[in-house]
């Protein structure tokens, strides 16, 4: 059964795989294939993201998109999620969901159409880090583009716009630590938010936004008018829009540990390394997560480019079709994938 959530272009082909990164995790892909890509050597894209979402989400509509555009593409679950490999389930690592990308760049360097010379990734909101972290270290990423950036590591160890205060993020590492005493006894993981949040007298709140059982989508989208414009966002593409269930967003189904790796690991550090090979960032005009392209872009050495969408929120560049700037996107691979 497919259960891709967006439009599917009959002409372009879709194959399932599976190919293992460097820790021998098994990871589950969909390769898209453009027209007439059979006898030649082709430019390929690896696609992964947002956080926590799944290749039949946005990550698969970009691929399948860019397959459009004479490129093949994979877009692939991270290890412990989707239907990819990997114990403990639902966890999350930022190392090696960087070694992901560099793994699917294995995968389609060995493909006889591929020119491995000509290799580019695309990183969506939370894997954005990832993937400009595998192209500062992986010199067969040729290019990377971003789009909806999120630093995973600078926002769970240090909170959205940095707003975690030293005693805060403390509190923050107590509980994790306590988090892991309670796994070791009891021998099984327990489960939690990837972002900790305060609650108004300043305790930890470990609750994800949920939604209460047995509510309609028409409920739900009622609700979201009343909510935070970045919260109602996400609820409005991963419950309204664009619904899978292996899909790990919006309920409190990550391991509870999954905030240590981000506070252990800080992403991106590499980042002036990927010049001279060029960079481009994407977000929204009206996206709360705007900053950190921004700052990505600052960071980051020349050949690199910024791009700000107009009216756009962050996530509507996960499948607005209308305002992803496709075109954009498709000449900066063009150009630099030659």
């Amino acid at each position: 059964m497919d259960t891709r959530t967006f439009k599917i272009y009959e002409n372009i082909e879709m194959k399932e795989v599976r190919f293992k990164n460097r820790y021998g995790i098994e990871l589950a892909g969909h390769l898209y294939l453009p027209e007439n890509y059979a006898g030649k050597k082709n430019p390929a894209i690896v696609v992964s993201g947002p956080f926590g979402a799944v290749k039949e989400q946005s990550s698969g509509l970009y691929a399948q998109e860019m397959a459009t555009k004479g490129f093949v593409t994979v877009a692939f679950d991270n290890s412990f999620c989707g239907e990819s490999g990997g114990e403990a389930r639902n966890v999350a690592s930022p190392e090696i969901f960087t070694e992901d990308f560099s793994a699917a760049v294995d995968f389609l360097g060995t493909l006889e159409y591929v020119d491995r010379n000509r290799i580019g990734v695309i990183g969506i909101c939370g894997l954005s880090g990832m993937a400009l972290t595998a192209t500062g270290a992986d010199t067969r990423i040729k290019a990377v583009a971003t789009v909806s950036m999120y630093d995973m590591s600078r926002d769970i160890s240090r909170g959205h716009m940095d707003y975690y205060t030293e005693e805060q993020r403390n509190m923050i590492k107590d509980y994790l630590g306590q988090k892991r005493w309670e796994d070791a006894v009891n021998g099984e993981t327990s489960w939690g938010s990837h972002e900790i949040s305060f609650t108004e007298d300043g305790q930890i709140n470990t609750e994800a936004p949920s939604f209460p059982e047995g509510m309609t989508l028409e409920e739900i989208s009622q609700m979201l008018h009343g909510m935070d414009d970045a919260i109602g966002s996400f609820f409005d593409y991963y419950v309204v829009r664009a619904c899978h269930e292996r899909a790990i967003n919006f309920v409190s189904s990550w391991t509870a540990t999954t905030p240590v790796g981000f506070f252990e690991f800080p992403l991106m550090t590499n980042i002036k390394e990927i010049s001279p090979r060029p960079v481009m960032l994407i977000a929204g005009e009206k996206a709360h997560s705007r900053y950190y392209a921004e700052d990505a872009y600052k960071a980051a050495n020349e050949p690199k480019e910024l791009v700000i969408v107009p009216g756009a929120d962050h996530a509507a560049l996960y499948d607005q079709m209308d305002l992803i700037p496709f075109d954009k996107l498709t000449t900066f691979f063009q150009t630099n994938l030659k």
